[in-house]
């Protein structure tokens, strides 16, 4: 008996049934909290769920659309840890694992490297940041670029390169502002670590200190105001992420730092034409990471939900991660397809650099309008 040993039996339920508006949890249940965008409720509910429910037809999985009101939910998972309360949750399919404060060190997580899992000996081990969470999807900044106009062989690999093909083709570039989206956030943020010394262990969520840390971001900016005359325009940048892929679909532009997951998706629907390539800088690649799933300790049904996490590691659905949302498989590429694995091939990651959160971003946001592009409205 599971799902916190049926609700405490038939005595503990019947109270609870009696309460106004309460409902008893189906004990074959498995609750799965969603915090991404509607395409990923969708992967959920039409690959996962059937692939679970067609191994488990004694389980059923119920999908759950949190978006930005996870942090209660996690919360009310911690309050019912050591209790007899079952917290009706299963699984986030993304969650940090360090939140709340103190989950960790109190046992609500599960640590992975000893949860017995058949398919985790299979993740790339770039993905892996923790032992509490398990990573099963994920996007990185690339380069796409236009073929017909720009030869393979050609493509810049490191930043040096780059910068040498955008002055030798001004106007053909552009990526969009830091405040409106990550594909060139994360570009002016490959600026900043270009600039100090390509170490992105400098930049930490608890080591901006005012002044002495814009020190290090007004490095970058440098960077990018020498680049400006280059750009599209010059000096214009898009609205957001969409609009850099967009200008690529048209021919206006020869090439754009986009998320993986939405260029490779917008080549599966005929957004982007198949002559779109991809390219990743070997030097020190553009930021990017991986969604963790984490499993509570006292979730309901513990042992049936450890089988959902390994067939979403399955060979299966790994290659729906790719092919139907665009993202990268967080398991290693060589269990994939080959021709797949082939198309991709250099759009595998060999590291995955993360720039924090936190004062950072405003003061990044800030900084670039100050100094880089002054003339751009907010």
């Amino acid at each position: 008996m599971n799902r916190r040993q049926l609700i405490g039996c038939t005595l503990a339920a019947a109270a609870f049934m009696a309460a106004p508006g309460a409902a008893l949890a189906d004990v074959n249940r498995i609750d799965v909290y969603i915090t991404g965008d509607s395409n990923i409720i969708n992967f959920w509910n039409n690959i996962i769920k059937p692939a679970y429910e067609a191994a488990h037809p004694d389980y059923t999985l119920n999908v759950v659309s949190a978006r930005n009101a996870i942090a209660p939910i996690v919360e009310r998972t911690m309050a019912a840890l050591g209790t007899d309360t079952d917290p009706q949750v299963d699984i986030f399919d993304e969650n940090d694992p360090n939140l709340p404060s103190g989950a960790i060190e109190k046992g609500l997580w599960v640590d992975f490297t000893q949860a017995g899992l058949e398919n985790y000996g299979m993740i790339n081990p770039v993905t892996l940041e923790t032992n509490y969470g398990l990573p099963y999807r994920g996007t990185q900044v690339v380069l796409a670029y236009d073929t017909t106009k720009l030869d393979p062989e050609d493509a810049p690999t490191t930043w040096a390169e780059l910068v040498a093909w955008m002055e030798a083709n001004p106007g053909q570039f552009t990526y969009n502002r830091p405040d409106t989206g990550g594909s060139g956030g994360n570009f002016v943020r490959r600026a900043i670590h270009e600039a100090n010394g390509r170490d992105p262990s400098l930049f930490r969520i608890d080591n901006y200190v005012e002044g002495e840390s814009d020190e290090l971001l007004a490095k970058g900016f440098e960077i990018l105001k020498e680049i400006a005359p280059y750009t599209y325009g010059p000096g214009s940048y898009t609205a957001d992420n969409m609009q850099s892929i967009q200008m690529l679909a048209q021919g206006v532009i020869t090439m754009a730092p986009v998320w993986s997951d939405m260029a490779l998706d917008a080549v599966n629907k005929g957004v982007l034409p198949e002559t779109i390539a991809f390219t990743q800088l070997t030097d020190l690649a553009f930021a990017g990471g991986f969604a963790d799933m984490t499993v509570p300790t006292n979730a309901g049904n513990l042992e049936a939900t450890m089988k959902l996490a390994d067939i979403v590691l399955s060979e299966e659905v790994q290659a729906k991660v790719v092919t139907e949302i665009g993202a990268f498989p967080a398991i290693s590429w060589e269990h994939l397809p080959e021709e797949l694995a082939s198309k991709y091939a250099n759009l595998q990651p060999a590291s995955i650099p993360t720039f924090p959160g936190g004062p950072w971003v405003s003061a990044i946001s800030d900084g670039w309008f100050r100094n880089v592009a002054p003339h751009v409205s907010r």
